[in-house]
């Protein structure tokens, strides 16, 4: 049985990662998950400058799923190089540093700094961020801007460049194609869908900044689709999430085309599920006979 995962030039050993933004910069779990079972962290989101993040309250509980609206707090690159890649560099598994920015010269800074870093394994380069250059449009929703930004960084590393997609689109194959046109290695999808919870008694949204991200087990079936559409639409790999709580859930990203997967907001719930996920993928390989990761493909059209 063959688990390992090549996106670009590299292998991952295996399809299950953690998911930006939830997962923090791994010391967090440490006492909670062995590490070495993951296939890869996706670092929470690095800036070039420090960013305190939105206003409270910023994180609201909705059936089957959470709204949040963090503004992508984050230490800043100096701080991350500084404080967080001493431990990073300890860890068993692939890092994988998520870079969000406002303009184009806020991603090419990051990534140019972040080249001297030898244990960052790749980069998911979160384009849900408005451009500020453009009106406050986010990149992910502009098939010309995905490509330009990916062909600019591109030019700037060898490294495994992953494309984190929004689902906040009409048609996520045309990013899709606009990032692996761009020349990125893989893309991941999908980001959270915007959300909104109104306090009746108030009358007034919950949130501070009135819509945030929803993600958990209520947006699966979307991510599960748009990954399905996305792996279909372009011949580099892609990473799936949104709501996988259990193996089941991560096996029919996997069989809509997924490549890897990453869990993000259950392991809010249960720090240990990203493992158990890894486990029940095996198990399920050996149940039906496949051999690697992309047996899977052969069953859905």
């Amino acid at each position: 049985m063959n688990l390992e995962v090549k996106i670009g030039k590299k292998l991952l050993p295996n399809p299950v990662g953690v998911a930006s933004g939830t997962f923090g910069y791994g010391s967090e779990y440490e006492s909670l998950i062995d590490l070495s079972q993951l296939g890869a962290i996706y670092t929470k989101a690095v800036t070039l400058e420090p960013r305190a993040g939105n206003d409270l309250p910023r994180l609201i509980e909705t059936p089957s799923g959470i709204i949040n609206s963090i503004g992508l707090a984050n230490v800043g690159i100096k701080r991350f190089i500084e404080e967080k890649i001493s431990y990073l560099k300890t860890l068993p598994c692939a890092i994988i540093a998520n870079v969000a920015g406002s303009t184009e010269d806020d991603y090419k800074v990051v990534v140019d700094k972040l080249e001297n870093c030898n244990c960052i394994w790749g980069y998911e380069i979160n384009v849900s961020c408005p451009n500020v250059k453009c009106g406050g449009m986010a990149f992910g929703t502009d098939p010309v801007q995905i490509e330009r930004l990916t062909l600019m960084l591109r030019k700037r590393t060898d490294k495994p460049l992953i494309i984190k997609l929004t689902p906040n689109v009409t048609d996520i194959t045309v990013t899709a194609k606009a990032a692996e046109s761009g020349g990125a290695d893989a893309i991941s999808c999908i980001n959270t869908l915007v959300g909104m919870v109104i306090d009746t008694k108030k009358k007034k949204p919950v949130l501070a900044m009135k819509t945030g991200g929803l993600s958990g087990p209520a947006i699966r079936p979307v991510g599960v689709a748009m990954t399905y559409r996305a792996s279909h639409a372009v011949k580099i790999p892609v990473i799936g999430m949104g709501g996988i709580m259990c193996a089941d859930d991560a096996i029919q990203y996997l069989l809509a085309g997924a490549s890897a997967i990453e869990v993000g907001t259950a392991t809010f719930v249960d720090p240990k599920i990203p493992t158990q996920v890894l486990d029940g993928i095996q198990k399920y390989m050996k149940q039906e006979a496949l051999n690697s990761i992309a047996d899977f493909w052969k069953f859905i059209e």
